[in-house]
């Protein structure tokens, strides 16, 4: 019998109360792009992936314009601006010289970026010298300094929001590591001593600045002659500064078009611990699913987002009911009428806080306990001072005696039991691998958790297992094909790509859809290789033996398929049709390349190799296969 039919008790917010999808709620960011602009910036080069010769401001600027494209993927509601100093045309609203705020129509300087601000970006190089201009705007004998400017604009755009909600950065592309290098004597001493004092002011208001270099050939950025000191680096963070900087600027340029989530506050959530003891937490979430965009309805005329509105008309006299509706659910010929407060008192078995109830040795907690993501918590001083003193107490108790909390959690209509765990911090020589603090687990409920499957015997009754010899293959194997540094953040999916590359396309109108690479695909390639090919063929013996065929075992269980038929005639034509060619011969002289790709497909057929590919990746593996 279905209680609730009509859905009447149905919470049309369950899933705000998910951590996954409560990116709104939490901070957004605003960043600035602050970009060299100087004569320099323009006459440094250095060669790219496809061997041409790329100007440091064309790095930059396509970082830049890439990363445009991925934050409206990313968080469309994150705001961005794009300043250039050292210029010789001046555009902000303080008027100082030197630095040019690049916008577009009907966009405020620090916005969303929308698709024309992309276009039109994506064309300025081509008319940066004409429109814009570069000059040195710090020079000697003057008291001119652009990068003091650039900061102070980029502070003033910064002064949107407050820090408690927004994320505020400033982002620098240069390759002048000394920019008051070439000043003597007391005015370099006070131009450098107002620019420093210029970043401080920013960062006491919680703006953070970030670089990233750009090093000339043969030449490395030296970070220490100036820079440290503005961005504030010492001891190991100067040390490691540079290399995780290369990495930073690799994966600005190569970006991939999929939704990336920092690590920012999901909700602050209270933890009551007993007798009326509670301490502020943070969570923070691990992993997130990706999901396409919501559908925004557009009007057709002006392309603006349409905004729905509902009014309820009276049945018996056809007016607007104006006052709050009333739903009832029939019980024994009769309609119970609830309020809208007493349907939502009616499902609040939950506050959202988290109370604890007890603890477990460890021991207890197995692997199938974790049903989805964990969320990381972390204690917050910001509104219950001492928080983080009660907590730290509290999870160095259950580290030492390597004991689990069980609390109660979870949103009004969806409470469970929850596990935290504690985690202790990871340094390694490059700095902190793995912060202090606790995993909260999801624990089942008892009808989540499934019973073993049965082992099915054979005709004999007995269960069949695997030989020593065989799982030592088997281990072979897996050693073989094993992904090293494997990463679940490695593999995009190939379905959203494509929607966020055809989305891409429409919004720029742009004649053709970026191409996507699926990366869920197999490795052929690397299946092929000599070692695992051997690897294979070694287990498939030791399991089926010398004289096992796979096509005749199926024929006589009465299993092949016409498919199987198909493809076993077709292997048997391969291996007659390639005996007619001396392929040794062919590979030695060159001449592979010569054949048409059914020929080659024969000797791949023959040899059980993947025919998939281009003609160039069918005698690749050939000769792959071959040990050419």
């Amino acid at each position: 019998m279905d209680l609730d039919p009509d859905d009447v008790f149905r919470d049309d917010e369950d899933d705000l109360d998910n951590e996954f999808y409560q990116a709104k709620d939490s901070t957004k960011e605003l960043l600035v792009y602050l970009v060299d602009a100087s004569p320099k910036m323009f006459s440094t080069t250095c060669i790219s992936e496809d061997q041409n010769n790329e100007s440091h401001f064309h790095i930059a600027v396509s970082c830049i314009a890439q990363s445009l494209r991925t934050q409206i993927i990313n968080r469309s509601y994150d705001e961005v601006a794009i300043c250039f100093f050292n210029t010789r045309e001046k555009k902000n609203l303080q008027d100082l010289s030197g630095v040019f705020v690049f916008s577009v129509a009907e966009r405020e300087n620090l916005d969303r970026p929308t698709a024309r601000l992309i276009k039109e970006f994506d064309c300025i190089e081509d008319r940066f010298m004409k429109e814009i201009g570069s000059q040195y705007g710090i020079i000697s004998g003057t008291r001119e300094n652009s990068l003091y400017n650039a900061l102070w604009v980029a502070q003033a755009l910064l002064r949107k929001g407050s820090a408690k909600t927004a994320d505020k950065r400033i982002l620098i592309f240069t390759n002048d590591n000394d920019p008051f290098g070439h000043i003597k004597g007391a005015t370099k001493i006070d131009m450098t001593r107002t620019t420093l004092q210029r970043a401080k002011d920013a960062q006491d208001l919680g703006i953070s600045i970030e670089l990233l270099p750009l090093s000339r050939p043969n030449e490395e950025f030296n970070v220490s002659l100036f820079y440290a000191d503005l961005i504030g680096l010492e001891g190991d963070d100067l040390a490691q500064f540079l290399p995780s900087v290369a990495e930073k600027l690799e994966d600005m340029k190569d970006q991939l078009r999929k939704r990336m989530f920092t690590k920012r506050i999901v909700r602050k959530i209270a933890f009551s611990i007993a007798n009326g003891l509670s301490i502020e937490l943070n969570t923070y979430a691990l992993i997130r699913p990706t999901i396409p965009g919501a559908i925004t309805w557009l009007d057709s005329v002006s392309n603006r987002p349409l905004k729905t509105e509902r009014s309820f008309i009276c049945s018996d006299t056809g007016a607007l009911v104006q006052e709050p509706l009333k739903r009832c659910q029939p019980y024994k010929n009769e309609n119970i009428k609830f309020s809208v407060e007493e349907l939502s008192e009616i499902k609040r078995v939950s506050t959202g806080h988290l109370r604890l109830l007890g603890f477990k040795p460890l021991s207890c907690l197995k692997d199938y306990h974790n049903l989805r993501p964990s969320t990381f918590i972390f204690p917050s001083d910001e509104e219950v001072f001492g928080s983080t003193c009660i907590f730290i107490a509290l999870h160095r108790s259950m580290l030492r005696l390597k004991r689990f909390a069980v609390a109660f959690h979870g949103s009004s209509s969806h409470p469970q039991l929850v596990a935290l765990i504690a985690q202790n911090e990871i340094i390694s020589h490059g700095g902190q691998v793995e912060p202090p603090g606790m995993h909260m687990i999801y624990l089942p409920y008892c009808e989540d958790i499934r019973h073993v499957e049965e082992l099915y015997s054979d005709s004999n009754g007995a269960t069949p297992k695997a030989t020593d010899d065989q799982i030592k293959k088997a281990t072979a194997l897996m050693k073989r094909i094993d992904l090293k540094d494997f990463s679940v953040c490695q593999f995009s999916n190939p379905a959203l790509q494509r929607h966020y590359a055809v989305l891409q396309a429409l919004a720029l109108e742009e004649p053709d859809i970026p191409e996507t690479k699926d990366e869920t695909l197999p490795d052929e390639e690397g299946m092929a290789r000599p070692g695992v090919v051997s690897a294979v063929e070694e287990f498939k013996l030791s399991v089926y033996g010398d004289n096992y065929d796979e096509e005749n075992e199926l024929v006589r269980n009465g299993k092949a398929s016409e498919a199987s038929k198909k493809r076993k005639a077709i292997a048997d034509n391969a291996v007659k049709e390639c005996a007619n060619y001396n392929w040794a011969d062919l590979a030695d002289n060159g001449q592979l390349k010569d054949l048409t790709v059914v020929e080659l497909k024969y000797y791949l057929t023959a040899h059980n190799l993947p025919v998939t590919g281009k003609k160039e990746a069918l005698v690749s593996r050939i000769l792959t296969h071959m040990g050419k």
